[in-house]
């Protein structure tokens, strides 16, 4: 194959540790009439990508291999049905993998422009997310101005976006994580209530800030260990929302409050979601956030950035659980103004 075909990726030698992510040559994508490419400048670094990586992920069927769900970039090439975007626009997408490469191929709905006044570096923070919280909390939660939510993790990517858009919203915010550190930067971010898990009883400090009223809604994103816990911190009518397993997926639990309290126990993932589910969050992000992300009203909170080769330095930093908000790996340089 000609050189010009080819690009720079990163490809799991073999399921297991970080040292299996190795670089090496692979065909450029080619797209298909609803598609577009994306020359990629950046590309966000995701859990999905981590389980993958070990073997306990499988993409969905039709989804590329390549790592990565998240990109920015310029378009370099659009599909015959394309009409709405354009050569050289800069954008960032949602992927259906392959976003840990120099040309990615994405549907067209799940592409959106860079906001006003914003870097690749800081729009690759954006479609994962952004899709998640929004989808999770807003859509199936249908959180309501006033309303109290716990969420887990408050300073992953997915948490400290949770934050933001939370409080955007007029809700009171409670989060937990796991060192004063972490503690400080939300409330920084708009967190009305950090917990360190690993210092206090969550549950007691919940039910006495909120004088045993419990809170509305859960964001979980830990499983096993929590979901008693959550039950018991959830109002009549609440609802628990999972999107993520880190201590397990399976429990034993009483689910007698479930029951008495009518609770609404929810969930989902969103790699295996068609493209037109994918496409209407897309389009409701675009009308409800773009503005507040040209205006740095919310903005994407971005940790660390690696370059592509060191794609194994950014995985051990994700499971490390160090990081304040995303972990990204820079592709290409910016371009100069």
């Amino acid at each position: 194959m000609k050189k010009e075909n080819l690009m720079d990726c990163i490809t799991i030698l073999k399921h297991g540790e970080t040292e299996n992510l190795i670089i090496k040559k692979a065909p450029i994508p080619i797209i298909d009439d609803n598609e577009v490419l994306i020359e990629v400048y950046a590309s966000g670094v995701n859990r999905p990508d981590v389980l993958q990586r070990k073997g306990l992920y499988e993409p969905p069927k039709g989804a590329s291999h390549t790592l990565g769900l998240e990109v920015s970039g310029k378009i370099i090439k659009i599909g015959k049905k394309v009409k709405a975007l354009k050569v050289n626009q800069k954008v960032c997408a949602l992927t259906h993998g392959g976003g840990y490469a120099e040309y990615c191929k994405v549907y067209y709905k799940h592409v959106l422009p860079l906001p006003k006044g914003m870097s690749y570096i800081e729009a690759a923070a954006i479609p994962e997310n952004f899709f998640t919280v929004w989808y999770n909390i807003f859509n199936r939660g249908q959180i309501k101005y006033s309303e109290t939510i716990l969420i887990h993790g408050g300073s992953s990517g997915i948490g400290t976006t949770a934050i933001q858009l939370c409080k955007l919203h007029g809700c009171k915010v409670i989060t937990t994580v796991g060192s004063r550190r972490k503690q400080t930067y939300c409330n920084k971010i708009g967190a009305d209530l950090a917990i360190n898990y690993k210092r206090h009883n969550f549950v007691e400090v919940i039910k006495k800030y909120t004088k045993n009223m419990g809170v509305d809604i859960i964001l979980d994103m830990v499983g096993q260990e929590y979901f008693t816990k959550n039950i018991s911190l959830l109002k009549d009518k609440g609802k628990l929302i999972m999107i993520a397993f880190l201590s397990g997926s399976v429990t034993k639990a009483d689910l007698t409050p479930v029951m008495t309290k009518r609770l609404t126990l929810t969930g989902s993932t969103l790699r295996p979601r068609t493209n037109e589910e994918k496409a209407f969050i897309a389009k409701n992000l675009y009308k409800r956030y773009w503005t507040a992300l040209s205006k740095k009203t919310i903005k994407p909170i971005i940790y660390k950035i690696f370059n592509l080769k060191d794609a194994d330095k950014a995985h051990k930093l994700m499971e490390s659980s160090k990081h304040l908000g995303k972990i990204l790996l820079k592709i290409k340089k910016e371009e100069k103004k």
